[in-house]
């Protein structure tokens, strides 16, 4: 640019300095900048030329977001890293073109701390309201099985078995949202409807099936809520909701024959993965090659 000029800048520690860093301006000394072993204190120790602009701003290309704590460290030898493993590793490329070191060093610790953390692959959101849940279903593009247990909506009591079939949906929600984690939204309500343990699953926003677990059923004297554990039924719907993972909508022959060839499934337990894959994968050819 015009005005632009290369010089050699020499002075005092004390002196201060104007630097204009990728457009962002800093002020400091040119103690600080020679305070260590690096490129700054090459670049201002007048062993290097720097090329300033016709208002006396010593320019540097680089990005001026993590320059300011360049210098917080040039100035007291120690500073707080980022918590964000990206900004970390913007401020180690920082650290790496001024050769400064220390803060390399640092920086690459930092690093392998938050690598070795334990990150959950598994997060089942647990909504607050009927407006978080609708938002949580239109804005993912995966397909979405929504578990409500709201035990303490009951204004009768229970069966024998009641509590322990209530406890095995939770079990297998938890064990499906594990299982098909990264291919579908797994949600939680505890405070919806009066209903008491209801299954949902929705594909492309919008609701498919719905399994319910409870009943009423009359005693001599009194009625009681039972509650049901449709394990393969429940099983069923998910394998027919991973239909929906690919943008185009399944048609109701498909789901149909999916629905059927799932009908005889005794359990989660009674099928892997792979064999999961490979049904699905069986009934979308034989569509693909009878259309009619």
């Amino acid at each position: 640019m015009s005005g632009d000029h290369k010089t050699l800048i020499q002075g005092h520690p004390s002196q201060y300095v104007k630097l204009n860093v990728g457009g962002t301006l800093f002020y400091t000394t040119i103690g600080t900048l020679t305070k260590s072993d690096n490129m700054l204190r090459t670049m201002f120790s007048g062993r290097m030329e720097v090329l300033t602009d016709s208002e006396g701003w010593i320019l540097i290309d680089r990005s001026g977001k993590h320059f300011g704590t360049i210098l917080n460290y040039l100035r007291d030898g120690t500073i707080g890293l980022p918590d964000n493993y990206r900004e970390i590793m913007e401020l180690l490329a920082e650290a790496k073109y001024f050769l400064i070191e220390e803060l390399t060093e640092s920086c690459h610790q930092a690093l392998g701390k938050k690598e070795s953390e334990a990150v959950p692959i598994c997060r089942v959101p647990l909504i607050t309201s009927q407006k978080e849940e609708q938002l949580l279903i239109m804005s993912t593009s995966k397909p979405v099985v929504k578990l409500l247990i709201n035990r303490h909506n009951n204004k009768y009591s229970y069966t024998s078995t009641s509590d322990d079939n209530l406890l095995k949906n939770i079990e297998l929600f938890d064990k499906l949202s594990l299982r098909f984690s990264g291919r579908v939204l797994f949600i939680k309500d505890v405070i919806g409807s009066i209903e008491i343990c209801c299954w949902s699953f929705f594909g492309h926003g919008k609701k498919c099936a719905e399994v319910c677990c409870t009943s009423i059923v009359y005693a001599t004297d009194k009625k009681h809520t039972k509650v049901e554990f449709p394990e393969a039924r429940i099983y069923e719907e998910t394998l027919s909701i991973l239909l929906y993972e690919s943008r185009n909508a399944p048609d109701q022959d498909l789901i149909q024959a999916t629905q059927s060839a799932r009908g005889a499934v005794s359990g989660l337990s009674a099928t892997s993965d792979e064999e999961d894959e490979r049904g699905l994968a069986r009934l979308r050819s034989n569509k693909q090659n009878n259309p009619s």
